[in-house]
């Protein structure tokens, strides 16, 4: 309700590759973040001889707008927790969770007494590092809250991950307490790989430029789009995972900002392949005639997934 009739706002989406990361917060660009840095000492054997980790929590705040006036409501930080490294021959893994209440109190319905909560509700991520011997350095989003969505960044401050599902509703009645890693209950993250840049430029184009896209909802199981058939949408992710089959064969799994069903358009003007949800989905669909069409033969170069022997 507060989205939908104007007193807070939707984010926009972070860019895609972060250089100052307060200069972002200082703009309102997050909620929060969670960084974790690591190092380790390597002795001439190749044995890791100290280790240490580093980073932490940062809050960001919610503006709140009522008819010509603002106020903005700083968020709050909970400690950040940092279990011991784990080790193992030639490797160790840091892990770190951070987050804290998002900025504005509002009241809603829980799952315990008194039933109504003031106090906004929490938002976290628990990342995992892990630095090799040799130099390899590997992370990870391992746990996070259901609501907003996530965006996980490496060392060079690349975008290279994002949380694949949201779940508004069981994160706004739920995530207090002991439902969070502050009491004795995490969230395992749903990651997705990150879709390329042209994807987000249509889909920037498909949700604003192109007329008014239909959203629709699926269910687990549920097909979107069946091989055979005819037609003409392209179809953008934007909550969830989707699966790719064709004659029943899995080939690729897809989640948010995915741009697919592009190919019946440039071809046969048939469906080449099966679109099946594999969580709970959310998408926009929009004749993809709206959209560029050299953009979109890009994009289809590389959704083809045949072999040189034409199989699957």
């Amino acid at each position: 309700m507060p989205f939908e009739v104007g007193l807070t706002h939707y984010d926009e989406p972070p860019p895609d590759q972060i250089e100052d990361l307060a200069k972002l917060q200082a703009a309102d660009r997050f909620r929060f973040a969670n960084v974790l840095r690591g190092w380790i000492e390597v002795d001439s054997s190749g044995q890791i001889t100290a280790h240490g980790c580093g980073g932490g929590g940062l809050m960001g705040s919610t503006s709140v707008r009522v008819g010509g006036l603002s106020h903005t409501f700083q968020a709050v930080g909970l400690p950040d927790l940092r279990p011991e490294a784990e080790g193992g021959d030639g490797w160790v893994r840091f892990t770190q969770t951070a987050g804290g209440r998002t900025g504005l109190p509002a009241p809603r319905r829980v799952r315990r007494r008194p039933y109504v909560q003031w106090r906004a509700p929490l938002v976290w991520t628990t990342l995992s590092l892990t630095i090799h011997a040799d130099g390899r350095a590997e992370g990870s989003l391992v746990g996070a809250s259901r609501f907003p969505r996530h965006w996980v960044y490496d060392h060079s401050g690349h975008l290279f991950q994002k949380s694949g599902l949201t779940e508004f509703r069981d994160w706004w009645c739920r995530s207090f307490g002991l439902h969070s890693p502050w009491g004795d209950e995490d969230s395992e993250a749903l990651v997705t790989s990150v879709e390329s840049a042209l994807e987000r430029v249509l889909g920037e184009q498909l949700m604003h430029r192109s007329g008014r896209p239909h959203i629709q909802r699926y269910k687990p199981g549920e097909v979107l789009v069946r091989q055979g058939e005819p037609g003409h949408e392209a179809i953008l992710v934007l909550d969830g995972v989707v699966r790719v089959e064709r004659d029943g064969n899995r080939l690729a799994e897809y989640g948010p900002g995915a741009l697919l069903g592009e190919r019946a358009f440039l071809e046969t003007g048939s469906r080449t392949s099966s679109l099946v949800a594999v969580t709970p989905c959310r998408v926009a669909a929009v004749d993809a005639g709206a959209l560029d069409h050299s953009s979109l033969a890009e994009v289809s170069r590389g959704h083809r997934r045949e072999q040189q022997d034409g199989t699957w």
